[in-house]
C-alpha cells in the first residue's frame, strides 16, 4: 500500500519536472526576443558599467571643459556600390583608432555623464573625456563595435532610428539593441525613420520627436535623452520640437567640440571617415578643439 509520506514525494517530484520544463520554455522565448537578423552574432558579454542609471553625485564645482563628440556609422569594410562608401570603417581601423585614443589618455563617456559633469559637478572616469555615437543603428555596431569598446572597458552612445534600417537592410534587431544596454551603452535616437525634420508637417514632426522618445523608453526602458538630428539638419522649429519632447539637448554634424558654454540643442560633432589613420584622427581632435561653435544660423532647407 502507497503511504502519505510517498504520495507526498511523488507529487513534489512531479512538481519540479513542471518547474523546470516552464523555467526552459520562458529561457528559450527570452532569447528568442527581437528576431533574428542584423548580420553575425557574437557571444553575450557582462557589462563593464551598469546599465541602470547611476544616482546623480553632486561633487563640486560644473566641469567647464569642453569634451569631443565622435560620430561613427558602419564598421565594415564598404562593399562594392556602396553609396556613400565614406561611412565605412573597417573592423581594424576602428580597433586601432579606439586604441591609439586609450594610449592618448582618453576614455569613453556617455552624453549624460559628459552633462552631469557639466551641470552637477559629478566626476568623470580617469583620462581625457571623449563621446563614442553611433548613428542609425547599423548592425556592425554590435558585432564590431561593442566587442572592441568592452575590451576596453568603454561604453558608446546609440542614435537609434527605430524604424527604416530592419535587419534585412544590416540594421540591428531589439535583441542587439538590448545587449548594448545591457553592456552599459546609452540609447538615444534620431527619430523613427531618419526624415528631413526641417521639411515635414508639425503632426509628422512630432511623430518623428516626440512620439520616437516615448516609443524607445517603452521598448527599451531607458531615460533617452539626447536627440541626433538626421544629417545635421534642424531650424528653429525642430529645436522647439526637441525641447517640447524632454530631450536635455541634441547633437549636429557641425565640426567642433561640444562646450557647457553652448546651446545644448547644437552641440557639434566629429565625424570620422572611412581610412581615417589612428594618428590623423587624433590630430583632427586636437584641431578641432578649438573651433567655433555653430552660430545662431541654421543649415538651409
Amino acid at each position: 500500500m502507497r503511504t502519505e509520506a510517498t504520495y507526498v514525494r511523488r507529487r513534489r517530484t512531479a512538481g519540479a519536472s513542471v518547474l523546470c520544463l516552464t523555467l526552459a520554455v520562458v529561457a528559450t522565448i527570452v532569447l528568442s526576443d527581437g528576431g533574428g537578423g542584423g548580420g553575425a552574432r557574437h557571444a553575450p558579454v557582462a557589462p563593464r558599467r551598469s546599465a541602470t542609471r547611476r544616482a546623480v553625485v553632486h561633487n563640486g564645482p560644473r566641469g567647464t571643459e569642453p569634451v569631443p563628440i565622435l560620430i561613427y556609422h558602419v564598421i565594415l569594410a564598404a562593399p562594392a556600390g556602396a553609396p556613400f562608401p565614406g561611412l565605412y570603417v573597417t573592423p581594424a581601423l576602428f580597433a586601432a583608432q579606439m586604441h591609439a585614443l586609450a594610449a592618448a589618455g582618453y576614455h569613453a563617456v556617455t552624453m549624460d555623464e559628459m552633462w552631469d559633469n557639466w551641470h552637477y559637478g559629478t566626476p568623470l572616469p580617469r583620462g581625457k573625456p571623449i563621446v563614442i555615437s553611433f548613428d542609425n543603428g547599423y548592425a556592425t555596431q554590435y558585432t564590431a563595435a561593442l566587442p572592441v569598446l568592452h575590451s576596453l572597458g568603454w561604453v558608446g552612445v546609440e542614435n537609434l532610428q527605430l524604424s527604416g534600417l530592419p535587419p534585412s537592410q544590416g540594421g540591428l534587431s531589439r535583441r542587439q539593441v538590448r545587449a548594448l544596454v545591457s553592456d552599459g551603452w546609452e540609447l538615444d535616437t534620431q527619430g523613427f525613420s531618419h526624415a528631413d525634420l526641417i521639411t515635414l508637417s508639425p503632426s509628422a514632426l512630432h511623430f518623428q520627436v516626440a512620439v520616437a522618445r516615448t516609443t524607445i523608453r517603452d521598448r527599451y526602458h531607458v531615460a533617452a535623452r539626447w536627440f541626433c538630428y538626421p544629417s545635421g539638419h534642424y531650424n528653429a522649429t525642430v529645436i522647439a520640437a526637441v525641447r517640447a519632447a524632454g530631450f536635455r539637448g541634441s547633437t549636429t554634424v557641425v565640426r567642433a567640440w561640444a562646450n557647457p558654454r553652448e546651446d545644448p540643442y547644437r552641440l557639434p560633432r566629429l565625424e570620422v571617415l572611412a581610412g581615417t589613420a589612428p594618428a590623423s584622427l587624433l590630430g583632427a581632435i586636437d584641431g578641432f578643439r578649438d573651433a567655433p561653435a555653430p552660430g545662431p544660423s541654421y543649415p538651409p532647407a
